[in-house]
């Protein structure tokens, strides 16, 4: 019989214990959120939401968005209040509100400003040859790459129309991930600068870690952001990676971060509950893009970098899915899904969306206890 000291047992007990805790403070003030919601009329439009012209999605105008709050806040308070350790929870969980600030004034601008549009580049060439002010026209030249860098930001995603435009949330991601490089390379020490490869041990890239570390945490808060398109979908998949991850914190001897994620994992029980078809309200970027940071964040901590396309699998296939579709519509003329992502082509195949969502779940769990798995060797 195999003996777990009850030494090693207690930080997971903590885990469970503040994971039950966060689940029920979510509980009690979701009521709250939901009537807030409402009162400000911060629900989804279909003026800058394209798939509620679907017909099987028309029911989901009106929905409250921004339910994300429900979560990340929760998370915030508990671990300032419970679990505030310097060295390993104060730069996630800022980096995790810095993310959801972006998200939140993505969200409330879609609802409450002004229509915005770049220039054409072609607009630009002409403003430099025909402007009249010669100042001016230097100023276009001087210019002209930040206008290339924004068209480019352009072609990755639609139109933002009111809300915050690609290349501003891409800068905004930047200064995360950099924060997070700049954490675990300068103040976590040199033991942090070792990536785990599976199987393999481990190899030290030097100050390449931080580029990676930034690649990382940028795709998977856009990645999380994009599956959110789906009742329950972002939510459901997000309890099991981050289950998986407070797990995987214990066994590594990382208690507070096993305890944040557990944290993590009660507000998401409650959130997915009120997510679940007919959602109460929506995960909105406010969510996604915050604990889509912390996800990443919380994997490179305890050096899984690496088996983060395992452990955020229905996130990486979501965003994959809308490069593949951008890429076949640019240089084939013609759209490789039916819809991206990939979650709407399988509703134009005829999937309902529970089905969708279930099937989804199923499939990323068991990739994600595939990475489990493979980070136990």
């Amino acid at each position: 019989m195999v003996f777990i000291s009850p030494e090693f047992l207690a930080p997971l007990k903590t885990s469970i214990g503040y994971g039950l805790f966060s689940c029920i403070v979510a509980f009690l003030w979701a009521p709250f959120l939901i009537k807030i919601l409402y009162k400000f009329n911060i629900t989804r439009r279909g003026e800058y939401d394209s798939t509620l012209s679907m017909e099987n999605r028309r029911s989901k105008a009106g929905v409250p968005i921004m339910g994300g709050l429900l979560i990340i806040l929760t998370v915030a308070v508990l671990t300032f209040l419970f679990n505030w350790e310097r060295k390993y929870t104060y730069v996630p969980v800022g980096v995790m509100l810095l993310s959801a600030l972006l998200g939140g004034i993505d969200d409330i601008l879609h609802i409450y400003g002004h229509e915005r549009r770049n220039r054409k580049l072609s607009q630009v060439f002409t403003l430099i040859k025909v402007h009249k002010d010669w100042k001016m026209r230097v100023w276009y030249i001087i210019t002209l790459p930040w206008s290339l860098y924004k068209r480019l930001a352009v072609w990755l995603s639609r139109h933002p129309g009111k809300g915050v435009h690609v290349h501003e949330k891409l800068l905004l991601q930047f200064l995360a991930g950099a924060i997070t490089a700049w954490w675990i390379y300068f103040k976590l020490g040199e033991n942090w600068r070792d990536i785990y490869l599976p199987f393999d041990g481990f190899i030290n890239i030097g100050w390449w870690i931080m580029p990676v570390i930034i690649l990382f945490v940028m795709f998977t808060a856009n990645a999380v952001n994009v599956a959110d398109g789906m009742d329950g979908l972002a939510g459901g998949s997000l309890l099991i990676t981050f289950a998986a991850l407070t797990i995987l914190s214990w066994i590594n001897g990382y208690p507070e971060i096993s305890i944040l994620n557990a944290t993590v994992v009660g507000g998401l029980i409650t959130y997915t509950y009120f997510n679940i078809k007919p959602a109460r309200f929506q995960m909105g970027d406010v969510g996604s893009l915050g604990l889509g940071a912390l996800l990443a964040i919380n994997a490179i901590v305890i050096n899984k970098m690496l088996l983060l396309p395992l452990f955020g699998f229905i996130f990486y296939a979501e965003l994959i899915s809308v490069i593949i579709q951008i890429t076949s519509r640019t240089l084939c003329g013609r759209r490789f899904f039916k819809m991206a992502p990939i979650h709407h082509h399988f509703e134009l195949l005829g999937w309902s969306e529970e089905k969708t969502v279930m099937r989804f779940w199923v499939v990323h769990a068991a990739v994600v206890l595939l990475g489990l798995w493979i980070a136990l060797y």
